[in-house]
């Protein structure tokens, strides 16, 4: 659980008593847009823009992006469902494609999955996991697709001395319960290019050309959404991303631990990572499934990260029929159970080792003696 306090409880009293809720409309310069400053500088962007939801920042990301009908966006198999949702909202079609060991999306899987009508792709750096942004990044540029990372459950993560979410053409966050910091529901789109950033901004808010930075924009305005957050989102979000660090040390100093103790034991692996240095979560594989301790849960077992568990995605459904993505996609897109069977494999054989960020380092050296 997050560390949460009287820093927080202050910071929405001052948003309460000011009686400014809305980040607009006298709100500029408020609390949320501290929030995004402090975010940028943290991060290493340009830009960074508050949604409702990390859902909200991966679908305004694809909308920025020009992302729509007759597309085809790739995204892994294990991943929280609202990855592959987001192509859908712009009327795109999410493609499916592999992890490998690192439970991370496959480079070369991506490669396989990539058709004509392909126009980006979707790596999740899922459980504090960085993906192999290299490879990711280069086959994006030798076949001129935008990437959009979506960091919702890695808000802080590094890979290779680079903050997640700024490696991509996009990045998104979640600010959820379950997050790395929170507030009870949000998000974050970042970017460095300001076309981007514009066009999220103003899908975002259907009253963007009515506020103020209205005339320091170059973008057209559009028909947008409202996908805003209050000022109480904000101040929380101040307040929580002074702990970010904090937090995701403690973390690291935990999992080196674990894997410290773990790496001794010869009844499986410890999960490989993109980069160790940064490691903030472990796992275990094992060489088959049946070899799965008795006391250990796999992966697979989660359930809802598991894309045979999808149903709108699977069943292909919509909220109306003549809005269906797949009806205007180039080609027939079909789902099946089986279409991802490495994917089911090695969540079938890999256990995750949790821990809360707070344990004490006696027990987390007990809990992992005790695993073997």
């Amino acid at each position: 659980m997050h560390d949460i306090g009287l820093e927080e409880i202050e910071a929405v009293k001052q948003v309460i008593e000011g009686k400014q809720f809305m980040r607009y409309r006298g709100g500029e310069g408020g609390f949320t847009e501290q929030f995004e400053t402090a975010l940028c500088k943290k991060v290493g962007v340009k830009h960074a823009l508050t949604l409702n939801s990390g859902t909200s920042a991966l679908v305004a990301a694809l909308a920025a992006l020009g992302i729509g009908p007759g597309d085809e966006v790739i995204v892994p198999a294990y991943t929280w469902v609202a990855t592959a949702l987001a192509p859908v909202a712009v009327g795109a079609v999410p493609v499916l494609a592999e992890i490998n060991e690192t439970l991370t999306i496959d480079p070369e899987d991506i490669r396989k999955k990539i058709t004509p009508y392909t126009k980006a792709i979707i790596p999740v750096h899922i459980r504090n996991l960085p993906c192999d942004m290299d490879a990711i990044m280069a086959i994006a540029d030798e076949f001129n697709l935008k990437v959009v990372e979506d960091a919702c459950q890695a808000v802080g993560g590094m890979y290779k001395g680079k903050r997640l979410g700024s490696i991509g053409h996009v990045g998104a966050f979640s600010f959820n319960m379950y997050k790395n910091i929170t507030c009870g529901e949000g998000g974050a789109l970042l970017t460095d290019d300001n076309k981007i950033y514009e066009r999220a901004l103003i899908y975002h808010d259907t009253g963007a050309y009515t506020r103020d930075h209205a005339s320091e924009m170059s973008e057209p305005f559009f028909a947008g959404l409202n996908l805003r957050v209050s000022e109480i989102q904000g101040a929380l979000l101040g307040v929580q991303l002074k702990r970010l660090d904090g937090f995701l040390d403690a973390l690291r100093e935990r999992t080196a631990l674990a894997k410290s103790i773990l790496k001794s034991s010869s009844a499986f692996n410890v999960t490989a990572h993109n980069d160790p240095e940064s490691a903030a979560s472990i796992s275990m594989t094992f060489e088959t499934k049946e070899e799965v301790k008795e006391n250990l849960s796999p992966l697979i077992n989660s359930g809802r990260h598991v894309y045979t568990n999808w149903e709108p995605i699977m069943k292909q459904r919509v909220f109306h029929e003549k809005m269906s993505p797949y009806k205007w996609a180039n080609r027939e897109i079909k789902y099946t159970d089986d279409m991802c069977p490495k994917t089911l494999d090695i969540l079938e054989r890999t256990c995750a080792f949790d821990f809360p960020f707070d344990m004490p380092m006696e027990e987390i050296k007990q809990k992992a003696e005790e695993l073997f």
